[in-house]
């Protein structure tokens, strides 16, 4: 089986390339840049073209481009399909790169895909991979990806794309929005190396996801900020929360903090099996840092 990656130069076309290619599947990259395309064919072995005409010659094809260019690029696609090919899509987003592709694809069956994790992941098992089939040709599809994916070890969800994109809003863009906001307040403390050398582990966690996060691309993390549904009500509560917080810190309130996150802890108990290990698996993740 061919597999043709669009956008194959980038990281998570990479890391795509990079699993089919240890799979034996023959893999060819298109992409904007020559130079970028050439160095990744002398990394992993793949065909490379500028050409995105040459698709037409594989049987699956991966769609790996940024938010802001997915519908150019579908459009330019299209012609290059036939009703023998399977196409899928890799962004962090469902409901409209899901609509952009039966809109222009129409021979090939579609698939909306997202592998829940970045390309520093080594393999996909224990990721977690969503699939937003609409039809049932397309549920039979994704039924094959599941199972192809489980035997690799991945965790792999099927949903809609409206389900998917309402809760990424809060898996995605409020853990984004938390970390991009906390990199401003320890920042602006200018002080940042000090508490980094004598941090604890809250501390180490902490700091590595807002470095994580503030490593990537900011105009792909303003699309899915300004993308999800309902992210602002989201982000407006947890304002409020802030706030409410705040208030108790700044008050003195110590019976009233206590009780308010003792209320949290209660909930937490009855609605997560593993709550009682969080601290044990704080330390789990820290051990890898």
């Amino acid at each position: 089986m061919r597999f043709a990656i669009v956008g194959g130069s980038g990281k998570m076309g990479q890391w795509f390339a990079r699993l089919l290619r240890e799979e034996g599947k023959q893999v060819l990259l298109t992409g904007r840049s020559a130079d970028k395309l050439r160095k990744v064919q002398q990394q992993l072995d793949v065909e490379v073209t500028t050409d995105i005409g040459q698709v037409k010659d594989t049987d699956v094809i991966i769609i790996s481009v940024p938010l802001d260019a997915f519908e150019s690029v579908v459009r330019q696609l299209a012609p290059h399909t036939n009703s023998s090919q399977i196409v899928m899509d890799v962004t962090a987003l469902k409901v409209q790169p899901v609509d952009i592709m039966h809109r222009y694809i129409t021979s090939a069956v579609t698939l909306g895909m997202h592998p829940v994790f970045g390309p520093g992941a080594k393999s996909p098992d224990k990721q977690n991979f969503v699939l937003t089939p609409t039809s049932e040709r397309e549920v039979a599809l994704a039924e094959k990806v599941k199972g192809h994916l489980e035997a690799r070890g991945a965790r792999v969800t099927l949903m809609t794309p409206r389900e998917h994109d309402e809760m990424m809003a809060i898996i995605l863009g409020l853990a984004h929005f938390i970390a991009i906001v906390t990199a401003d307040t320890l920042l602006a403390q200018n002080r940042f190396q000090q508490m980094k050398s004598i941090g604890g582990t809250t501390f180490k966690v902490l700091y590595t996801l807002v470095e994580s996060v503030i490593s990537e691309d900011p105009e792909l993390y303003a699309s899915l900020q300004m993308g999800f549904p309902g992210i602002g009500e989201i982000e407006e509560q947890f304002l409020k929360n802030t706030a409410t917080w705040a208030d108790l810190v700044k008050n003195k309130d110590r019976q009233g903090f206590a009780d308010r996150m003792s209320a949290l802890q209660a909930i937490l108990e009855k609605t997560d099996p593993h709550f009682e290990k969080a601290y044990e698996n704080l330390y789990k993740i820290t051990e890898g840092l």
